[in-house]
Formats: C-alpha cells, structure tokens, sequence
C-alpha cells in the first residue's frame, strides 16, 4: 500500500513539473507573438508613413513639372519675341536709309546703335543659356546660332560657341570638339578658350587618343598657366604619365 502511495506521489509531482514546464513554454509563445504583433503593428505605421511620404514627393514632382514646363513655354515665347523685334529693327534701319546714300556725310553711314545691339545680344544669349541649363539643348542651340548670326561681332560670340560645344558634348563629341576648336581658334584671348581647349582634351581621352588629350593639356598649360583649366591639365597631364 506505502509502495502505491508513493509512486501516486511520484506521478503527481512528474506531473506538477511537466505542467509547470508547459506553463513556462506556453508563456515564452505567448511573448513571441506579442513581439510578433508589435513588430507587424510597427511595419504597418512605417508601411503607411512611407506611402504618405511617397505621395507628397509625388505631387511635389508633378508641380514641378507643371512649373517647368510652364517656364519652358515662356522663353520659348521670348525667343519668338525677341527674333520678331530684331527683324521688324532690321526692316526700320533698311528703310530708314536712303538708296543712293544722299543726305549723308562721308563717314557717318547709319548703324545699329551699340548699346542696342549689345542688349540684343545679351538677351538671346541669356535666354538660350536659360533653355540648355533646363535640358532643352535643340532651343538653346537655335537661340545661340541666331544670335551668332545677327551679332558675329558680339563680346558673347565666345560664350555662344563655347555653350553650342557643351550642348553637343555627351551626344555628338565631334560635333562639340568643333565648336570648341572655333573658340580656341578664333577667341584665343577669350576666358572661353582654356576651358575649351581643356574640353578637347577631355573628348580626346574619351576617344581613347592619349596623343591628341596630351597635347590639348600642354597647350592649356603653356597658353594659360594661371587659369584653373591649367591646374587641372596638370593633373590629367600625371594621370596620362605626361
């Protein structure tokens, strides 16, 4: 009878230590799926923080958008406005001038007023340079070449070629060394001109031709040593291994 009543004894606390055993795994379950829940509670806040944030940078990108494209049609309505106005100034001074040239003194033949001209020129110069920094680089190549065309003389003549170049640098590297040959050929003196000259250098390392970007970088360094373009051939000079 003792020995039964013991082994019952026995069973009970075997018994007590399993249920406790459970208890205690059952409580460390109920703990992961607490952290579990909080985990998913968080992820959802930051999912739907993240999709406001998104939504607010969309619409601001679309303003944007709207604004530049509203710019964009602006200039190129002052581009037209500025090409009228120089061809209705150009009729005006034909026709201000007589044909045989009677009335005139030796020497004092009719011009376009200096101060006129430059501020011509300046504003198509302007404008274009508006259109290339925004990425339209056809309008801004049309304005640069229209001011050429009515203002060779211009002191923006340099910067007009020099800008057509960089327009033309990263989809027609001929094209680009061309017009910057013209500055460095043409306008040596220009502040355009080391820049340029570095320029074929750069386009020449990007054909693979050492030979031609070596010499682009020692004429940059000869011509203008105390240009910034200079100190930057130098170093593209140790890249090459002079």
């Amino acid at each position: 009878m003792q020995l039964v009543q013991g082994e019952v004894a026995l069973l009970r606390a075997e018994t007590l230590r399993r249920d406790s055993v459970r208890a205690a795994q059952l409580n460390e379950v109920i703990q992961l799926q607490r952290q579990v829940m909080d985990s998913l509670t968080s992820s959802r806040r930051a999912i739907g923080q993240l999709k406001g944030d998104l939504g607010a940078d969309l619409y601001n990108m679309q303003q944007q958008l709207v604004q530049l494209q509203e710019l964009t049609g602006q200039s190129q309505q002052r581009l037209s406005q500025l090409r009228t106005q120089l061809e209705a100034r150009s009729e005006e001074i034909e026709n201000a001038t007589p044909p045989d040239g009677s009335g005139v003194a030796p020497g004092d033949t009719a011009r376009p007023t200096p101060g006129a001209s430059s501020a011509s020129a300046d504003q198509m110069y302007e404008a274009s340079l508006a259109q290339l920094r925004r990425g339209s680089t056809g309008t801004a190549r049309l304005g640069l070449r229209e001011m050429l065309r009515n203002h060779p003389t211009s002191p923006r003549a340099p910067d007009a070629l020099y800008f057509i170049g960089q327009s033309f640098a990263a989809e027609n590297p001929d094209s680009a060394s061309a017009y910057y040959s013209q500055v460095v050929e043409r306008y040596s003196t220009s502040t355009r001109a080391p820049s340029a000259l570095y320029n074929l250098g750069l386009l020449a390392e990007r054909r693979q031709d050492t030979a031609r970007a070596r010499e682009a970088y020692q004429r940059v360094v000869q011509r203008y040593p105390q240009s910034d373009e200079a100190a930057l051939a130098r170093d593209r000079l140790k890249s090459l291994g002079r």
